[in-house]
Formats: structure tokens, sequence, C-alpha cells
């Protein structure tokens, strides 16, 4: 840790923890996307016209394996270069302060940033994937009554479970306080400058 910061406390927990508890933002995203779009486009359907809508829908379903699991891999990323784009906006050293790996023992692609941050802006670029990737395909897919972006925007929003968690833990946090970023868990520490400055 930089030598001008000082260690106050951690808020983290690992990988395995952190898929076991976001497993708790199911059941909500389900029903924050799926009610919508059912009161929207099947609510009044028939059971011949839910059956068409399936029909319908099923021709755009209708990818290849490969191609779904392309989707996902690209997909899972650019979630993580979102989080240091995003991330990199509020670091002094821009992009220097940004890594990118792979934590091969859950074969998970992470993005670290390596500057404190306000807890505001850490928030900010932990939610970005969510929002870009989640919320903003899914309310596309309620708009057109379209289920691949909507089942994407589900996919990439259980996805940012994590993210959500992180947040979570932040929720006391003032905006101003300094989080930086754990190098090996899910979650930050909460730190404070010993020479009085602040982050850009």
């Amino acid at each position: 840790m930089d030598k001008k910061l000082r260690f106050r406390y951690e808020l983290t927990m690992n990988a395995a923890e952190a898929n076991m508890y976001a497993l708790i933002f199911v059941v909500p995203l389900l029903l924050l996307y799926g009610l919508p779009f059912y009161f929207i486009w099947l609510r009044h359907n028939t059971l011949n016209m839910f059956v068409d809508f399936l029909v319908d829908n099923w021709r755009s379903l209708a990818f290849s394996g490969l191609w779904v699991i392309l989707i996902l891999l690209v997909g899972v990323i650019l979630h993580e270069l979102i989080h240091g784009l995003t991330f990199m906006l509020f670091c002094k050293n821009g992009l220097k302060s940004i890594s990118f790996g792979i934590m091969w023992r859950f074969i998970t692609p992470y993005c670290h940033c390596k500057e404190p941050l306000k807890a505001r802006h850490y928030i900010i670029g932990a939610l970005m994937p969510a929002i870009i990737m989640g919320f903003l395909p899914a309310c596309l897919g309620i708009i057109t009554g379209k289920i691949i972006p909507l089942l994407f925007g589900l996919f990439f929003s259980f996805a940012a479970g994590g993210d959500f968690l992180i947040v979570w833990l932040l929720r006391k946090q003032p905006g101003d306080s300094l989080v930086l970023d754990h190098e090996s868990k899910v979650g930050c520490y909460i730190v404070e400058r010993t020479d009085h400055g602040t982050p850009e």
C-alpha cells in the first residue's frame, strides 16, 4: 500500500462467498425485468397468442451454441473493460492505475484499480457494467418486446452480482471517503491519506 495511505479497515469477501451471496439478487432482478415485460407484452395474450409469441421469438433465440458461448465470453471481457475505463476517468494516473487479469482458481476475469478513489466514484465504476450491459439492454427488450435483449440484459445483470455486493458493502460510507480496490478479494479497503491530500 502507498506509504501516504493509512489503512482503516477492510470491506471484502472471497470469490466463493461473493458468488454465493450474489444469488440474492436473482429473484429481485427477475421481478424487475420480468414483471414489466409480462404486463406490457404478455398479460392480455391468449394461449394461442402466447404460443405465437414464443415461436416468433424462438427464431431470435436460434443461435448455435458456439455463438452463445462467444457472446458470453466477449461480454465477460467487456464487463471488466467497462470497469477499467470508468475507474480510469477518476484516476490521477489514468490507465496506468488499471490492471486486468484472471483469477484462475475461479476462472474469473478481474479489473483492479491501484489508485484510491472517492467512494462515490468507486461505486460508479462498480455499477457501470450492470448499467450498460444489464439495465439498458433489458429496458430495450421491455420497450420493444424482443426477448434477446431482455435475456442479454438479465444475464449480465446476474453477472454483476459481485458488483452489487460491493456497493452494498459501501452503503454506509460517506461519498468522499477513500476506497482502495482490494488486490485479491471482492471488495476494498477503506483508507485515509496521511498527507491530507485528496484524489483528483
